[in-house]
């Protein structure tokens, strides 16, 4: 009796449409087919012992012929990034190199499908057998960065939906890997360095486009799942190497460098004493001299991000860009100024490190002088006396640089909340008098209560440090308050500025009030007052306001999320842009901005202390008072009303930030709410998601430890508190950024309206060098504002900072939208959203051409366009890019 053998065919495609149902993303696998046989007659009676004796070795005989499975063949196309120059190189080596063949074999790119189902033999994903991409031999040399190859796997007829895709990369480099699509329509978006498998083993692990939460992951896909996101935590020990993709914490470390002398040395941020939110670990060995210190990054260990962290070249190139045309800009002032001391000896020296004006043609005709100068600031009113207006000083305080520190003043006098026992009376010197004829015929009391009265107060932020700062002999600054009045036009007026020192002598009052001028002499006074306002402001702009509450406060969140949300996540998908060069360009900051002896320590007045005052405005850090409403109601610039369209009242009605904001936060809380309720119905589902808790109680008890105890922490329990949380974190990272970071050049260009630090305090009438300051105002002005040959350094800075790179990626701008292929209610929820990016932008411009708004529009009042969401490359002062990405 024979079995029946079944014929098989050829590799079919396995995305016929007999494997198809319905819907073209679904497989339906193929039943296995078995291979039948006559069963054996059962023994009887008539049988005798012979005749059963010859059946049963025939049957002996007989072999069941075992089905060979259908397979069938996927096509997929294999998108990779190369370097054209490399490629040649590595060409023309495999051309001369006669053992070619002989390692042929163990050269290339392997891949692997993973099923999404189980193997009900194994328990185990199914895995095709490894397909082979040879990209070193027929990778085109042309002018695109990106080469497409084909591929082919073959998998059996019942192997179902591919999931995942393993990736060994047995080549001597690592390899760019962008996307592989299957079949044309299957897509895996990988956007990932993949290393050769003598530096890292371990398969990548490749995840299609598709969405799951945790307890919705297919079955064949839970276990890389887990493995995935283990491999990203590491252990916590080693050094980080740059080819790793390992996230962990440490505390700030590593911005001294005692071993080079006592004056590099710099505390360690984080802990009770001095708290701070965490940073990605490095593991570098500790100092020489102090064990509890992070030796610096070098040349041999170079300062690590996680690979996938790292600069696009695109991005390393406009950075590298940016540097040499700032080393170049400051070559001629360097040989014309070369000595530190050398004078100002009018504001024309000043306007001269500046280009007379743009030219905007296409061939611009620039001296050779010219090359050398800036591009001077189109914010910033540079007239005769060249410095600042009353009314420019008003107006950029809510549409400059720095539009987040207004407040309104509720208590008069003000009160410190200060230790008294160390740093003196917490009294103002601030009375009535000063103020009382400047307020239009009301009391302080009136105005106050008619919510015009507002103020810039750094008094608790620079007191404790001013004797550490003024003991530099390049260095004075004060700790000021200054007080505004809402003028009936909607602008912002400065009618008295208070300026305190550290309490050091009993007989001699440390603090001073300031007030509008009523002669020359105190005109020139008033100037100074302004201008040492200014730099308070730069200094808590640059270190509170920037670094800390965007830079570092997002990064423990970015951690998190890479260690605990698999790129399956529908959240980890929802923020993966807006996470996007955040922990590049902080470790920069770390290396070179924050580091001991570095940018902000060398342009700023704070010099070493300025970490400390970041810890110590940490303190009073608040995640809940983080979102745009939040933080204006904070700040009394607003009161909660439903009836408003973003449902609250801006006192201040002309307030460009927050008028444009409002657009920009509304906006991205109706796409995440949208987003939100997709995935998560109900409060039990947001209760349910393992990765989705996980990452925000590490987000909190680790990343911000020093704080994890603080009870204003927003809960996670229902749609809405993740809404709050998801829309904060966006708003941050996108527009709240954007706001703080991309007007510094034209904001912060010209250094005598925004001075970085001064050099010499206002002198009292018995000072000695009151008669000097009579006898020649402008030039004792002159002579506090930093050098010439510093200045060209901060504009080399600030130039680098406020620039777009090309491969910026804007607040609209969304280019995976095919994860959700299957979801059309994402598409259109992105869509709209994309649709109100450029709604707001034409909304923006209107509001810049509107003449009752005294604040954006007037002469010489240049446009507010911080919050525009697009921009091209440059220096464009508008652009809202998607994240912390500068």
């Amino acid at each position: 009796m024979a079995a029946t053998k079944i014929e098989t065919s050829g590799p079919k495609s396995l995305f016929s449409n007999e494997f198809l149902c319905n819907s073209t993303s679904l497989l339906i696998s193929r039943k296995r087919r078995t291979v039948k046989v006559r069963m054996p007659v059962a023994a009887t009676a008539a049988f005798t012992a012979v005749q059963m004796e010859a059946k049963l070795i025939e049957l002996d005989s007989m072999k069941v012929i075992p089905e060979t499975p259908v397979q069938f063949a996927v096509s997929g196309q294999v998108k990779v990034e190369y370097d054209a120059m490399e490629q040649m190189k590595e060409l023309m080596f495999n051309w001369w190199d006669s053992s070619k063949t002989a390692v042929d074999a163990q050269r290339g790119v392997f891949l692997q499908l993973v099923s999404s189902d189980i193997d009900p033999r194994t328990g185990k994903a199914k895995v095709s057998k490894e397909a082979i991409l040879d990209w070193s031999r027929d990778l085109p040399i042309n002018a695109d960065k990106f080469a497409t190859h084909e591929v082919q796997f073959l998998v059996d007829g019942n192997f179902g939906v591919p999931g995942a895709i393993l990736v060994t990369n047995k080549n001597s480099k690592e390899l760019y890997l962008k996307s592989i699509t299957l079949e044309g329509f299957l897509h895996f978006d990988c956007q990932s360095w993949v290393q050769p498998e003598k530096l890292h083993p371990e398969k990548r692990i490749f995840f299609t486009n598709k969405a799951y939460l945790p307890n919705e992951t297919p079955m064949g896909l839970r276990e890389l799942r887990e493995k995935e996101l283990r491999e990203m935590r590491g252990n916590g020990e080693g050094v980080r190497v740059l080819s790793d993709r390992i996230y962990d914490y440490d505390v700030y470390n590593d911005l001294g460098n005692p071993d080079k002398g006592l004056e590099f040395a710099r505390p360690d941020l984080g802990g009770q004493r001095r708290p701070y939110p965490r940073r990605c670990r490095t593991g570098r060995p500790s100092t020489n001299l102090d064990p509890k210190s992070e030796s610096p990054a070098n040349e041999m260990m170079p300062m690590y991000v996680p690979r996938d962290e790292a600069f696009s070249d695109g991005k390393r190139r406009t950075v590298d860009a940016g540097s040499r045309k700032g080393m170049m800009k400051n070559l001629f002032p360097f040989f014309k100024h070369s000595i530190e001391g050398d004078p100002i000896n009018s504001f024309a020296d000043i306007n001269n490190l500046y280009k007379e004006s743009r030219n905007r043609s296409n061939f611009p005709v620039e001296s050779t002088a010219d090359a050398f100068k800036f591009d001077p600031p189109n914010i910033v009113s540079r007239e005769a006396s060249c410095c600042l207006r009353d009314d420019e000083f008003g107006r950029f305080t809510l549409a400059g640089m720095n539009p987040i520190s207004i407040e309104r003043l509720k208590v008069f006098p003000p009160v410190s909340k200060l230790d008294p026992s160390i740093y003196g009376p917490t009294q103002s010197a601030l009375r009535e008098e000063h103020l009382i004829s400047h307020l239009d015929g009301m009391s302080v009391q009136q105005a106050i209560e008619k919510k015009k009265l507002f103020t810039l107060d750094y008094h608790d932020v620079f007191l404790p440090f001013l004797s550490s700062i003024n003991a530099h002999p390049n260095r004075k600054a004060y700790a000021t308050r200054t007080i505004f009045l809402l003028t009936q036009f909607g602008t912002l007026k400065p009618i008295a500025i208070e300026l305190s020192l550290p309490s050091m002598n009993p007989f001699k009052p440390s603090k001073q009030v300031i007030t509008p001028p009523v002669d020359a002499t105190s005109n020139w006074q008033w100037q100074l007052a302004k201008a040492h306002v200014c730099s308070n402001d730069s200094g808590a702009h640059e270190l509170i306001q920037h670094w800390l509450r965007t830079h570092a406060c997002m990064e423990p969140f970015i951690i998190a999320a890479r260690r605990h949300l698999s790129v399956m996540h529908p959240i980890h998908k929802l923020l993966h842009p807006h996470m996007r060069y955040t922990m590049d360009i902080n470790a920069r900051a770390r290396e070179l901005l924050i580091n001991a002896d570095g940018i902000i320590e060398s342009f700023f007045s704070t010099k070493e202390c300025s970490m400390e005052i970041t810890s110590l405005a940490y303190k009073n850090w608040r995640f809940d008072m983080e979102s745009l409403p939040a933080d204006l109601i904070r700040r009394g610039i607003a009161e909660q009303d439903p009836t408003e369209p973003h449902g609250i009242k801006l006192l201040i009605e002309d307030y460009p930030y927050a008028n444009d904001g409002l657009l920009i936060w509304s906006a991205i809380e109706r796409l995440v709410k949208d987003y939100v309720n997709h995935y998560y119905p109900d409060s039990n589902s947001i209760r349910s998601d393992s990765e989705l808790n996980t990452w925000y109680y590490e987000s909190i008890n680790v990343g911000h430890a020093d704080l994890r105890h603080e009870t204003w922490w927003p809960k996670l329990s229902t749609p809405d508190d993740l809404v709050s949380v998801l829309a904060t974190l966006i708003w941050i990272s996108s527009a709240k950024h954007a706001a703080l970071n991309f007007g510094q050049y034209h904001y912060g260009g010209y250094v005598p309206v925004r001075p970085p630090y001064m050099r010499r305090l206002i002198p009292n009438e018995d000072d000695p060098e009151y008669s000097n300051f009579v006898s020649d105002p402008e030039g004792y002005f002159l002579s506090s504002l930093p050098s010439l040959k510093e200045m060209t350094s901060l504009l080399s800075v600030l130039d680098m900072l406020s620039t777009h790179s090309d491969d910026e990626e804007y607040l609209g701008d969304r280019k995976e939208l095919s994860t959700w292929r299957g979801n059309p209610e994402i598409i259109e929820a992105f869509y709209r959203f994309s649709m109100e990016m450029k709604a707001i932008e034409k909304e923006i411009d209107r509001r810049n051409s509107d003449p009752k708004l005294r604040n954006r529009c007037g002469a010489g009042v240049s446009p507010y366009q911080l919050l525009v969401p697009f921009s091209g490359p440059g220096v464009s002062c508008r652009g809202v890019p998607n994240s912390i990405s500068i």
